[in-house]
């Protein structure tokens, strides 16, 4: 797995996402201040709740943009025998399927994938990413939700 490759992904999903969050966000805006949109009675709220989701839409965009910054700091990490933010480390679980995984500083549930291989970007507050973080190449990984426990070893850290 070439992780430069999986970084360009990455910087694509975080684009997209950015232009989805503005597209929604400019939409809301456009919904809020139209002229529909104002109060007809004192029981109308339709323009008070296009306000509330146009605040959080623009919350969403101000959101993703922080993350393109944190995630541009964790794309210049240098590969280490620890897995860190910044890193891409590839798990085999007990029947040899292999699972890979970016540890970056936000965004926690992006999927990107590259030749039918699934990356997943994972944060430190995860529980994959609570238990993954600072292990070493060779390094077994127990990964326990409610009564699923699942075993796996730290075979590659890029």
């Amino acid at each position: 797995m070439n992780k430069g490759h999986v970084i360009e992904h990455i910087k694509f999903a975080l684009e997209a996402k950015l232009a989805q969050a503005k597209q929604a966000a400019d939409s809301a805006h456009q919904d809020a201040t139209h002229e529909q949109s104002a109060a007809e009675t004192q029981y109308d709220s339709l323009s008070i709740e296009s306000g509330y989701l146009a605040h959080g839409q623009s919350e969403r965009v101000n959101d993703i943009h922080k993350s393109i910054v944190f995630f541009a700091h964790s794309f210049n990490q240098d590969a280490e025998k620890q897995a860190k933010e910044g890193s891409l480390v590839q798990l085999i679980d007990m029947d040899d399927e292999v699972h890979w995984f970016y540890l970056g500083p936000s965004e926690g549930g992006l999927k990107v994938t590259i030749q039918q291989q699934n990356i997943l970007v994972i944060t430190h507050a995860s529980p994959i990413g609570r238990v993954l973080f600072t292990k070493q190449l060779g390094d077994e990984v127990v990964l326990t939700v409610g009564e699923c426990t699942k075993y796996f070893e730290v075979e590659a850290i890029l």
